[in-house]
């Protein structure tokens, strides 16, 4: 499996040379705080993640939850996982990224957040988007209508490419009172 260097940007793991910080991240802090990541996305964990994702092979979650509950070091106060709009919820079936987050939080005895945050705005699959638009479609794509005094969240999905989700989410969990967010993924897509 292609795990993914020790050397990244802690904030967002992308590839450093000594695992510093990123100009990127410098000037531009995203609202998470810290990226955990296990795998990088390429050949052949692209495919598992694909086929949990859109060939129903739930079976995978569990070792995609187990791998990256062995690089966590440190648990959050709690775990919430990427809501999925209910339009794509009802044509999937279920949300990979809850199931992950499930798993996850049963291996690290730590609540998972379950409806805390819903998917607001049912938007373009950023997939289906170059890079520079996927902030624009993600933008207030996201709501918390609890109260999450001071807490630190983890964000569980299974890919980050571009961040985008990840850090609109992380704003709205910031909005309602988290202190600390990080984003822990599967896997994160390396630059070509």
């Amino acid at each position: 499996m292609p795990r993914l260097t020790k050397n990244h940007c802690p904030i967002c793991a992308l590839p450093t040379f000594t695992g510093e910080v990123c100009g990127h991240c410098l000037r531009e802090p995203p609202k998470f705080d810290r990226t955990v990541a296990v795998f990088s996305y390429g050949f052949p964990l692209n495919k598992l993640v694909q086929g949990l994702k859109f060939n129903q092979r739930l079976e995978l979650t569990n070792y995609l939850a187990d791998e990256l509950a062995k690089v966590i070091n440190e648990r959050p106060d709690a775990i919430v996982a990427m809501p999925l709009h209910p339009t794509r919820l009802r044509e999937r079936g279920f949300n990979q990224s809850q199931l992950l987050a499930q798993r996850l939080a049963h291996q690290l005895q730590t609540p998972c957040l379950n409806d805390v945050c819903q998917r607001t705005r049912h938007t373009t699959p950023q997939t289906l988007l170059p890079w520079k638009e996927r902030n624009k479609n993600v933008h207030n794509a996201f709501a918390c209508a609890t109260h999450l005094g001071g807490k630190r969240i983890a964000i569980i999905d299974d890919v980050m490419t571009t961040g985008a989700s990840l850090n609109e989410l992380a704003k709205v969990l910031k909005q309602a009172g988290a202190n600390r967010v990080e984003a822990w993924v599967v896997a994160r897509t390396l630059p070509h």
